[in-house]
């Protein structure tokens, strides 16, 4: 019950006019591997618990593929496989690691509305904490929406920053949300979690700098040509004390039209470019 049936021939022992994409056909709700991957599309706890990350889209599965390898599995839908953009990923993914769904099926994993019929299940990646940080990073402190962060990992990659830091409080940095927002980011780059700051405040190397709409520094008249820690806070209480404690710049982003302030990832992009353009 449940098994899989071969969509075309095995990739050894096949026929001369066999498809050199050997893709296993899964028709059953019951299939062990389509309850295990609905139980992840269905939990960011067993994502977490399992160390795996679902990246659904044919952008992010291509980014995948051009820095990490391989994923674990690869499912499209039956639809999917005839669109040109798919085949093109399909050829890249090794057959043993295909997986074909209906898209009946495949609707109860996505969590996009009219997805494109394409999840790669990948390992998480899971870089290990420096001894010290001697260049510009990123730490977000608590920030709880998953589209804002998400939002900073991309500014941060397209900034040419290397490490963002996730304090614990902080939206799940592999959830589905976080991922459709960065973009192909976290393939760029090195995503530490649960980076207390009591942990990392010790290894830094480099100055902290927060945004405070109270500031007497304006961002544009304060020298940021050297490598920085940045830190953005929760979208409602800013940076924790631990963070304000080690502060050594605190900046304002002057905004004339009297809003009281910015989203956070607003201010984190607008705060990484006036550091590039000073650097350059």
């Amino acid at each position: 019950r449940g098994c899989c049936r071969a969509w075309s021939h095995a990739r050894r022992g096949c026929h001369a006019d066999a498809s050199p994409h050997a893709v296993k056909a899964i028709t059953s709700r019951d299939n062990p591997l389509y309850k295990r991957l609905k139980a992840l599309a269905g939990s960011t706890h067993q994502q977490r618990k399992s160390g795996h990350a679902l990246l659904e889209g044919f952008h992010l599965a291509s980014a995948y593929l051009d820095v990490a390898g391989q994923p674990e599995t690869c499912v499209v839908t039956d639809e999917a496989l005839h669109h040109a953009e798919a085949q093109a990923i399909v050829a890249r993914v090794d057959p043993a690691h295909l997986v074909s769904l209906p898209q009946a099926l495949f609707g109860q994993l996505s969590n996009v509305v009219n997805g494109v019929g394409m999840l790669f299940v990948v390992p998480k990646l899971m870089p290990a904490l420096p001894e010290r940080i001697d260049e510009t990073c990123v730490v977000l402190d608590g920030v709880q929406d998953a589209g804002n962060v998400g939002s900073i990992l991309r500014s941060a990659a397209a900034a040419g920053i290397k490490r963002v830091f996730c304090a614990p409080g902080t939206a799940y940095a592999w959830s589905s949300k976080v991922l459709r927002s960065a973009m192909g980011a976290h393939f760029l780059l090195d995503v530490h979690e649960d980076a207390a700051a009591q942990t990392l405040i010790p290894r830094l190397a480099v100055p902290v700098a927060i945004t405070d709409s109270h500031a007497a520094s304006p961002l544009y008249e304060c020298d940021l040509s050297g490598p920085l820690a940045w830190v953005f806070g929760n979208e409602g209480a800013g940076v924790s004390p631990a963070w304000r404690a080690a502060v050594s710049y605190r900046l304002s982003i002057p905004q004339p039209g009297g809003m009281e302030s910015l989203n956070v990832a607003a201010a984190a992009a607008i705060c990484l470019f006036e550091q590039c353009r000073q650097q350059r």
